[in-house]
């Protein structure tokens, strides 16, 4: 009996990094000219994964998520694993949004790669959802490579990250 190779497909953005991203943030935010004397601020929930941020209006709040994402985006946080909440009026004239980080796939979106994996046919591939991640799973390892490359050229809303390849 040939032996299994195998790896596991998984999303969730480094939580350390996304502190980072957000306190370089908030210092940028400190120094601009166009945010003097605002009330903009960004909190970051750990425990959640979840962020705040509050502006003084609309327009103040797209600057100040612009400044945001580019800091994510320098220290290698997926953005595509951020689920935007709208812009809801706060207390004291300001505006709020709350953003979601996706840690762990969604049940949906593992569903989606397994039967996308079964819809392209390749040979003796299983794949099958375990908690918040799926293990693919063949006899080969050049088609769970092939796997790997039809999975990169697809979009299922979050960032794939593929580790835990044993052979």
């Amino acid at each position: 009996m040939a032996s299994q190779n195998s790896f596991d497909i998984s999303t969730g953005a480094d939580l350390q990094e996304v502190d980072n991203a957000v306190n370089q943030a908030t210092k940028e935010i400190a120094q601009r000219y166009d945010f003097k004397g605002s009330k903009a601020a960004i909190a970051f929930d750990r425990a959640a994964p979840a962020l705040t941020l509050t502006a003084d209006d609309d327009f103040k709040m797209k600057a100040l998520f612009d400044v945001l994402q580019a800091k994510l985006i320098k220290r290698g946080v997926a953005v595509k694993n951020l689920e935007l909440g709208p812009i809801t009026p706060a207390a004291s004239d300001t505006v709020r949004r709350e953003i979601k980080i996706v840690q762990g796939l969604p049940t949906e979106t593992a569903r989606a790669i397994v039967k996308a994996i079964k819809d392209q046919k390749f040979k003796k591939v299983q794949g099958a959802i375990q908690g918040d991640e799926v293990r693919v799973s063949a006899p080969s390892r050049d088609e769970l490579q092939q796997v790997i490359s039809f999975l990169k050229t697809q979009d299922f809303g979050v960032e794939l990250r593929f580790g835990n390849y044993r052979g």
